[in-house]
């Protein structure tokens, strides 16, 4: 049932190719010689997804500003994403990683049990990388309405 590889600090992160909201390619390569932070989310337009994603938008000059760059990923559809990008005004790209094979490479899907209830899913989860591709932090459970501030916190501490 769970496929939780359990990337950790020091790791090098996965290389991928894959389409984002609008089916344009991104590639993991795309990131070479910047900071990124992939971040990785149950389901578009659910309370705790829009707050993290909101937290990144309102945010994101800040972190632009800082050399970050920034993707969200879910097994949402392309349309789906496309929804959730124009009604929260969401500026950086969302994966559309139906097939689950980024969200499968980052050990990220695997059992989960809400309300008594298990079941196989998306653990939110974000990682930051630096120049060299390699993980600088992993936020497990991140507190979503204070997202952009843990991920410049962790990155303050690499200056």
């Amino acid at each position: 049932m769970s496929s939780l590889k359990f990337l950790k600090v020091g790791d090098q992160a996965p290389q991928f190719i894959s389409l984002d909201q609008d089916g344009k390619q991104i590639s993991s390569s795309d990131f070479a010689g910047k900071k990124w932070v992939i971040y990785f989310y149950p389901k578009d337009q659910t309370p705790a997804c829009i707050n993290q994603a909101c937290s990144l938008r309102d945010n994101y000059s800040i972190l632009l500003k800082k050399g970050i760059q920034i993707i969200g990923v879910s097994a949402d559809s392309q349309k789906s994403h496309v929804r959730f990008i124009s009604k929260q005004s969401i500026p950086f790209p969302l994966l559309a990683d139906v097939e689950k094979v980024v969200i499968k490479a980052f050990g990220v899907w695997g059992t989960k049990k809400f309300l008594g209830r298990t079941y196989d899913g998306i653990h939110r989860t974000t990682f930051l990388m630096d120049e060299k591709n390699t993980i600088v932090g992993i936020i497990e459970k991140p507190k979503t309405k204070v997202h952009a501030a843990e991920i410049l916190e962790i990155y303050d501490h690499f200056k």
